[in-house]
């Protein structure tokens, strides 16, 4: 069975990830191939989580870069049709909701090829989000859906996708964080910013609809000043953020705060590191949410909404939108040790991956 199995993003990385490894110990069975579209392009960033994840180096690089939602799409879907063409899989494996993952599923789909979606049946309800789009398509024309929780198969089955092509297997990218956890408990990164555990906040944002709106980001600035005077910030500063900081003119409040400190984004053991060490982390990211609801550490998650309500209903992840008293408040309560109690949801123990070749391998007849 020839799996074509697509990254695109850095966050599809480290789902890719233990699924390649756990295909790999049937090669009388499964015979997969590695794409990677390229969206995510910095060469630096790219290398290193390839690396640390121990990925191969994809069998095709595809190097379609960045650019507009459409034009982004677009270039993927020409240059994956034609590795369909040439390589003629019987199954594409496509991960999470980023631009590559919606425009290889149309790919496949047209010519017929079946898609299996793995974290499929998330929901924010929130279209304005390019995500909550890719989402919604890929699901809808998807063969195979793999979800990480309950209520993903609910939302599928309320938009009337067969309960036959649902399958529950639990969140594959907390395999990853499982297996490498060891790994990042050995990071230096901690000594190489001076830091001690439990002894500063961890902040990442990103979202256009956080900091591409001057209202808005100046707001969370305002939230991170107030914070900083009782816990130092670390911000693993995104290029985009970066860049808008400097356009919406924000980089002299940014520098009035001495405990609010930009460094360089960090590869997936460093990142896990600091994730587990923090005290509360800030951050716009999904995948985030999860993560720090499995390690236990308070989340305060800067957006009106969320795709993965569990880590809310039963995690330590907090929705405080982007209000920035309601941001402040929230973190205070965390720092006075009013912190909210979380468990682990159901299926994120580090074998979705051995659920979903299983599964394949059921179905392996049927493709």
């Amino acid at each position: 069975m020839k799996i074509i199995l697509v990254v695109g993003a850095r966050p599809n990385f480290m789902k890719i990830a233990p699924i390649l490894e756990e295909l790999k110990k049937y090669p009388d069975q499964f015979d997969p191939y590695l794409v990677h579209t390229g969206q995510h392009y910095d060469e630096k960033m790219s290398k290193i989580f390839f690396e640390e994840l121990g990925l191969p180096e994809p069998d095709r690089y595809l190097g379609v870069g960045s650019g507009s939602h459409a034009a982004q799409t677009a270039k993927v879907m020409i240059a994956f049709e034609e590795v369909l063409t040439a390589e003629q899989p019987d199954l594409v494996l496509v991960v999470g909701d980023v631009n590559s993952t919606v425009a290889c599923s149309l790919d496949a789909v047209k010519l017929h090829i079946p898609v299996a979606h793995v974290e499929a049946g998330l929901r924010s309800r929130d279209r304005t989000m390019p995500e909550e789009i890719n989402r919604l398509v890929t699901d809808a024309i998807s063969d195979l859906l793999f979800t990480t929780c309950r209520d993903a198969d609910e939302n599928l089955i309320q938009e009337g996708v067969s309960q036959e092509k649902i399958c529950f297997v639990g969140n594959v990218m907390i395999d990853s964080l499982r297996k490498f956890e060891g790994m990042a408990e050995i990071s230096p990164i901690l000594d190489t910013l001076g830091l001690e555990p439990g002894g500063y906040g961890l902040v990442t944002l990103h979202r256009p609809s956080n900091v591409d709106q001057r209202t808005s980001f100046e707001g969370i600035i305002r939230a991170f000043g107030e914070i900083q005077t009782r816990l130092p910030l670390i911000f693993p500063i995104h290029p985009r953020t970066e860049k808008m900081i400097a356009e919406l003119g924000l980089q002299s409040q940014v520098a009035a705060m001495d405990n609010l400190r930009f460094v360089a984004p960090v590869g997936y053991l460093d990142f896990l590191k600091l994730q587990k060490s923090a005290r509360l982390v800030l951050t716009d990211s999904g995948g985030i949410q999860e993560e720090t609801t499995v390690l236990g550490v308070p989340c305060l998650t800067l957006r009106e909404n969320t795709e993965r309500p569990i880590t809310v209903e039963v995690g330590t992840n907090q929705l405080v939108g982007l209000d920035q008293e309601r941001i402040v408040r929230a973190a205070m309560d965390i720092l006075d040790g009013n912190e909210k109690p979380g468990r682990i949801p159901e299926g994120w123990d580090g074998k979705a991956a051995e659920r979903i070749v299983e599964t394949l391998g059921k179905n392996f007849s049927e493709w």
